[in-house]
């Protein structure tokens, strides 16, 4: 029940065309324990010097860029109120680098956008995984928007776990009962918005 088990710095760029929002692309630096844990359980990089051979960059990229099906991406984009459909990914790869694991990836949007403002959230619902925005959120392909970042209020977040998960008594809480989908209550709030 201890959460987060996975720390993440994203950053985030968003692309547009024509004046609309056309894709959101993700990277995402994995913690140093996480990325070693990831490598031994592969059994790549035992000699710890950091470096992959060709044949162990394979098993990482495919281990890295497999995701389960019910996986969805841990992407949140939201237009007028409305979540907007992300397309399958797309560009997806991974590297190595001093010993960390990074997942890049480009997730297409669905294309009956405006160019309203458009909100763009990284989180887990479940907060296993807490993701870090890396700012500046940086925007391609015009140059009439502007991105704006509300950090989240991490005592409101805590005080909600507090509540729905240790405010029982433990003889209430099953052995299989899932963490709470607090998730969205940890994630930084990014805000693009374009001139007219």
């Amino acid at each position: 029940m201890a959460h987060p088990h996975v720390f993440v710095t994203a950053s985030v760029t968003v692309v547009y065309a024509d004046g609309v929002p056309t894709a959101v692309e993700l990277s995402w630096l994995y913690d140093d324990y996480f990325s070693l844990l990831l490598t031994s359980d592969l059994g790549i990089d035992l000699d710890g010097d950091l470096v992959l051979t060709p044949e162990e960059e394979a098993i990482l990229a495919q281990a890295v860029t497999e995701w389960p099906a019910d996986f969805n991406g841990d992407l949140e984009v939201m237009q007028n109120d409305d979540v907007v459909t992300l397309l399958p990914k797309q560009d997806h790869r991974m590297v190595f680098e001093n010993g960390l694991v990074r997942e890049v990836h480009t997730r297409p949007l669905d294309p009956g956008l405006t160019g309203d403002p458009l909100t763009v959230r990284v989180y887990d619902p479940y907060y296993y995984v807490a993701y870090d925005l890396l700012e500046p959120v940086n925007i391609t392909g015009t140059d009439q928007c502007s991105s704006a970042v509300t950090p989240p209020d991490l005592h409101n977040a805590y005080a909600l776990v507090e509540e729905l998960l240790y405010g029982r008594p433990a003889s209430d809480v099953g052995p299989d009962e899932e963490f709470p989908a607090v998730g969205v209550e940890f994630a930084a709030t990014i805000t693009i918005t374009c001139e007219t």
